[in-house]
């Protein structure tokens, strides 16, 4: 008995430090594993226990656009260690990027539950997409034995993309003009309670009509499916102007939170939007002056709670620089944030974005992980963090 004791000890503390943080464990290091660059992580939690970490894998460099494929690793002691390298979305030579995993677990076809991941494709630059010279394509992908493997990827663009593109490809020709698409970056969410039960939500922001400064153009909004799959439909934009990178909560009163990124960079501050109809419309929309961002992705998660859920968020917690990666706690749905953790801070004197890019995920009712950039996107490592201590 003396000896497990000790062993619970010693495990505990690899995972736990004295201050509630975990250390820092690299999962993907750029120049590795044949690509130069690792950016944009996501993470969600199998259904047999093991975390899986996507992002992508950016052969020739770090740039937005170029050969990029989504790579996942799995972590079967919940972060400690992380296995191989594997692609599990590609697009040829040309872009696949922002993931968007999350389980089903209402499915009746799938009593153990089934994994979806989202994700984009791309033939053109960003600034060429938003010039109406490309096309950005929408994809998912299922693996019902906890992302060991995968099936054929689905094509959904002509389900919540409307680009208009007569020049282009026939196919694609709305009477909108949305130009550049991008999921969330990070993990989509199930509604797991209300009206809206197993309804899987996926947070995605477009661009529409020709460019705008500082992305005026663009506007955060979420498509979903009610049919585990098999259909999709579009919400209504966040009207805000240059809504940008987007994650999604549920909330009590089969309501739904969004967190955005605002890329007009005029408050620099979070923008959240409030839908009461499990995200199909939005009630309420304004800026956070509790979530101070630099113009930066952040990341969000329900974590439980009876009635008012409890809620976290990680983002760069600086107005300048891609800094201060702070997690914060709320215990009424955002109405305030009572708990406020520093997760990495750059040594003085250092230059560049020291972290950036986040996703959450539940370990525990005490715990998250977080999975995010470090050192000017040199590597994503993963951390867990007790919030309640």
């Amino acid at each position: 008995m003396k000896k497990l004791i000790i062993y619970i000890l010693v495990s505990l503390s690899g995972i736990i430090t004295a201050n509630g943080q975990n250390k820092e464990v690299p999962v993907f290091v750029s120049g590795t594993d044949g690509f130069r660059s690792f950016r944009i992580p996501a993470i969600v939690k199998a259904p047999n226990g093991s975390l899986l970490a996507f992002c992508e894998g950016r052969l020739n460099g770090a740039g937005d656009f170029g050969n990029i494929k989504i790579v996942m690793k799995r972590s079967l002691d919940n972060g400690q260690t992380w296995g191989k390298i594997q692609i599990v979305a590609t697009n040829d030579t040309l872009q696949t990027d922002n993931a968007a995993p999350v389980v089903d677990m209402t499915d009746p076809a799938y009593p153990k539950g089934r994994l979806f991941l989202f994700y984009n494709t791309g033939n053109v630059s960003e600034s060429r997409l938003r010039k109406g010279q490309g096309v950005r394509e929408v994809w998912y992908k299922t693996s019902v034995d906890n992302g060991l493997s995968w099936s054929a990827p689905v094509n959904i663009t002509l389900q919540v993309h409307k680009p208009k593109q007569p020049n282009f490809n026939k196919a694609y020709n709305f009477s909108e003009d949305w130009r550049s698409f991008a999921n969330t970056p990070g993990h989509a969410i199930q509604f797991v309670a209300g009206r809206y039960r197993g309804r899987i939500y996926i947070a995605a922001n477009h661009s529409a009509g020709e460019p705008q400064k500082n992305y005026a153009d663009g506007r955060a909004f979420g498509y979903y499916t009610d049919d585990h799959g098999k259909t999709f439909k579009i919400s209504e934009d966040v009207n805000m102007p240059g809504g940008n990178e987007v994650m999604a909560a549920e909330l009590s009163g089969n309501r739904l939170m969004m967190n955005i990124r605002n890329q007009l960079g005029n408050v620099k501050q979070r923008i959240i939007a409030i839908s009461n109809d499990g995200g199909k419309s939005w009630n309420t929309t304004h800026f956070d002056p509790h979530l101070p961002d630099p113009v930066c992705q952040g990341s969000i998660l329900n974590i439980g709670g009876k009635t008012e859920k409890t809620l976290a968020v990680c983002n760069d917690a600086d107005t300048s620089n891609r800094n201060n990666l702070t997690l914060r706690i709320s215990f009424d749905e955002g109405r305030s944030w009572k708990i406020n953790k520093l997760i990495a801070k750059a040594p003085e004197g250092y230059k560049g974005d020291y972290s950036a890019y986040s996703d959450l995920v539940g370990l525990s009712v005490s715990t998250v992980g977080i999975l995010y950039e470090k050192d000017s996107y040199k590597q994503i490592v993963f951390t867990v963090v007790n919030w309640k201590n």
